[in-house]
């Protein structure tokens, strides 16, 4: 059984998807149902954009998104379609849409409408508790770096991210995450690296845009999954559209639990993993979790030409 693994934020960079848009017409119809749905030109931001333009927040969230589903439409052009699915943050809309949950139209509103929200929670953040960021924490298992935030009561700073038992993502206040910093080096990490973002992404700091979301959450149809479809929140399958739609808000405030995805998607009896969407990242941290586990990056043309079934 074949499931399809979808990148978040982070992913991006210039001129990606563009490949799929020249191979496919069916990506050229996704590229224009993106651009009537967000009122952005993802043509014109994925051929000519710059790295900038494809780190704002509101930009970001629809080109990943795009690109990920033009991904899956090459993948299933080939012959290769999904028993499952799962994203990582931003990831979980195109697994959402792959899996029945919200339509095509639909999935580019929700993320257009989230991102959107979450850049001006995280410009009012900045005015109103100072500078805010991310931090990934390399070779400190989960449970040493939280005891460390427990021990330091330090405020201002929270687990993110659980990619791995050797990479883990804090959230949080620039200056707290500055102030743990020496504290997880003298716990035994190996590094401490300050992510590029646009704010403290998966934590409690984003109750605002929680709320707000989950008004417009209301607006979009919701409806029960078609195959296996694995939550950021819980770890564990999504049954319902309404349990769907309620994670959708939770999802911002809290952290990714893509440790227990994998786990729970190899429990599950799946034994192939594509990366559908842009870079390597959940290629290797599923390798770094399970060597023989098979991922398998299907991000470009020449991925997806280089699978042999």
């Amino acid at each position: 059984m074949k499931v399809f693994l979808y990148p978040g934020q982070g992913a991006q960079y210039p001129g990606m998807g563009t490949d799929f848009y020249n191979n496919s017409d069916r990506v050229k119809e996704l590229f224009e149902i993106a651009t009537k749905e967000t009122g952005i030109d993802v043509k014109e931001l994925l051929f000519n954009g710059t790295a900038e333009d494809l780190k704002k927040t509101d930009n970001t969230q629809v080109a990943i998104t795009l690109v990920n589903l033009a991904s899956t439409i090459m993948l299933e052009e080939k012959g290769i379609k999904p028993n499952g699915v799962a994203g990582f943050s931003l990831g979980e809309y195109a697994a959402l849409a792959t899996a029945g949950v919200v339509s095509i139209n639909d999935v580019f509103k929700l993320v257009k409408k989230r991102g959107d929200i979450m850049q001006s929670v995280c410009e009012g953040l900045k005015d109103s508790k100072g500078e805010t960021g991310m931090s990934a924490i390399l070779k400190l298992t989960p449970e040493e770096i939280e005891k460390v935030i427990d021990d330091s009561k330090i405020e201002g700073v929270y687990i993110a991210n659980y990619n791995s038992p050797a990479q883990t993502v804090l959230s949080g206040l620039k200056s707290s995450l500055l102030e743990i910093e020496p504290l997880l080096k003298d716990a035994g990490a190996r590094r401490v690296v300050q992510l590029q973002v646009s704010g403290p992404f998966h934590c409690p700091l984003l109750a605002d845009a929680k709320v707000e979301f989950e008004k417009f959450l209301e607006t979009i149809e919701f409806n029960d999954p078609i195959m296996p479809i694995y939550s950021n929140v819980t770890g564990d399958i999504i049954k319902t559209g309404t349990d769907a739609k309620k994670l959708c808000g939770e999802q911002i405030i809290s952290p990714v639990r893509w440790i227990a995805i994998e786990e729970k998607i190899k429990e599950t009896g799946f034994s192939i993993a594509y990366e559908s969407g842009p870079g390597k990242v959940l290629t290797g941290l599923f390798s770094g979790l399970d060597k023989e586990f098979k991922a398998i990056p299907a991000g470009t043309i020449e991925d997806i030409q280089g699978i042999e079934e």
